[in-house]
């Protein structure tokens, strides 16, 4: 069996998560967990597989014990105890069913989990983006591949900002085939809400800017002169160059004219990062080509530009006094806090705040009933308890922690740039997690997946 089967289907799965509104309903989380596992068996039929980059080897060696602990305890959340032992472990889950469950009378079983069935199921998904994180690993080597993994997303980046920008026209604007009930003066894509959509953008964004640096270094060595410099900027190269950042341009006016205020917060921040890790990285060995410096400075500013000019009125407006009076995040952290002092070490179990939070919320200014925390820190914690939060946050950070330092290391200008796009796009989703829940997103979590180890990749990476 070849490889590419494998190749495109995972590029497909990409562009495919996002569309139906984010992946958010049940059928569409299936089909991206049985894509998964189509894209297991095809990795396991094929041969010969792909070598693996030897300085990755001892890195992974050494997850596959944190993976393996990760799921493991989830197998404990849902495993049926004898209710004395319950009680002991964690006396919350017990008085939980104690006072929730009409027949608790009977149960002489019951799981540290307070609904099984969600832990289960969110178990599932999880799992199925492990499976991706190691396709990605495993797959993609080459940097053609990774260029191509990088120009895909950057391309449903494009088409997401363009079709938000094209519904925010529209009288009655839609998503897909549905009517757009919320959010209709704001641009969100495919996505019902806007601070997911922006943050899916948030991710990719320093992607396209990692992936142009990283052409103009490849085809700007040993260009001198002004008649070979002019052949180049009109060559086919460079106009890709030009349609990448512009990709980035029209992504980050759709993140302002989304009004989410936490998107023009990470926007930012991730532009400020990556202008000052650019300028840390290349001072220490020095541009190749003094232009790229100068594209990198240039880039820096119209998005500050940009940023100012088209969205200042309605995000200001966004963060006006009023409207943070009447929100209710502190008090959804508060109660939050609350549930993670009752289940300090196992947690309510993954999946399950929805329905621990009806327990510890009094009052509500909102009539809809709350689903996540809006801060992704709290709520894993809330349901993994700490024994699980350390080992699914201690995954997560031992795999960045990785690529930067790394990405330190490197002076090869190409994996350094691409590198760089990555550990931004981290960044600024670590930053966006605090006061929303993108990573228990589908199709965020999926891009979140495939970004993490795809920096991890493009940091190690060197030409065979």
């Amino acid at each position: 069996m070849t490889k590419k089967p494998l190749d495109y289907g995972l590029l497909a799965l990409l562009l495919w998560s996002p569309l139906p509104a984010a992946s958010v309903e049940e059928w569409s989380i299936f089909t991206i967990e049985l894509a998964a596992a189509v894209l297991a068996a095809a990795y396991v039929l094929l041969e010969p597989k792909p070598a693996l980059n030897p300085h990755l080897t001892p890195l992974l060696r050494r997850l596959r014990p944190a993976a393996a602990a990760l799921f493991g305890f989830l197998a404990l959340q849902v495993v049926p105890l004898p209710a004395a032992i319950v009680r002991v472990l964690s006396p919350a889950s017990y008085g939980f069913r104690k006072l929730y469950d009409p027949g608790f009378g009977r149960m002489k079983f019951m799981t540290l989990s307070i609904v099984p069935s969600a832990t289960v199921a969110t178990g599932l998904f999880l799992a199925a983006l492990f499976i991706l994180g190691f396709l990605v690993l495993r797959t993609v080597v080459r940097g053609r591949e990774i260029r191509t993994l990088l120009a895909v997303l950057v391309a449903s980046g494009v088409f997401q900002a363009l079709y938000g920008l094209f519904e925010l026209t529209r009288d009655d604007p839609r998503i897909l085939f549905y009517r757009k009930i919320f959010s209709p003066e704001s641009v969100t894509g495919t996505f019902v809400n806007r601070n997911h959509f922006s943050g899916y953008l948030e991710m990719i964004i320093p992607l396209a800017l990692g992936l142009a640096i990283a052409r103009m270094n490849m085809m700007t060595f040993g260009i001198r002169g002004f008649r070979e410099k002019l052949l180049l900027w009109t060559s086919k190269g460079i106009l890709m160059n030009v349609l990448i950042m512009g990709a980035a341009a029209v992504m980050a006016a759709a993140v302002l004219l989304s009004n989410s205020r936490s998107g023009l917060a990470v926007l930012v921040f991730s532009v400020f990062l990556f202008f000052g890790f650019s300028v840390a990285a290349y001072s220490r060995t020095g541009f190749r080509q003094p232009w790229i410096g100068k594209t990198v400075r240039t880039a820096f500013l119209c998005v500050t530009v940009l940023a100012v000019s088209v969205g200042v009125g309605s995000t200001v407006r966004r963060f006006a006094l009023d409207n943070l009076l009447r929100e209710d995040r502190p008090q959804y952290w508060a109660n939050t806090v609350e549930i993670i002092g009752d289940f300090p070490l196992f947690g309510t179990g993954l999946g399950t705040f929805a329905a621990a939070y009806g327990a510890y919320e009094e009052a509500s200014l909102s009539e809809m009933r709350l689903v996540h925390a809006h801060n992704d820190y709290l709520e894993y914690a809330a349901e993994l308890g700490a024994a699980g939060a350390v080992l699914l946050f201690g995954i997560v950070l031992y795999i960045g922690v990785s690529a930067y330092r790394a990405w330190r290391g490197r002076r090869n200008a190409q994996a350094r740039a691409l590198a760089l796009g990555g550990i931004v796009s981290l960044a600024g989703m670590g930053l966006h997690a605090v006061t929303d829940f993108n990573l228990h997103i589908p199709a965020n979590m999926v891009l979140f997946t495939v970004v993490l180890c795809a920096t991890l990749v493009m940091a190690y990476y060197r030409k065979s």
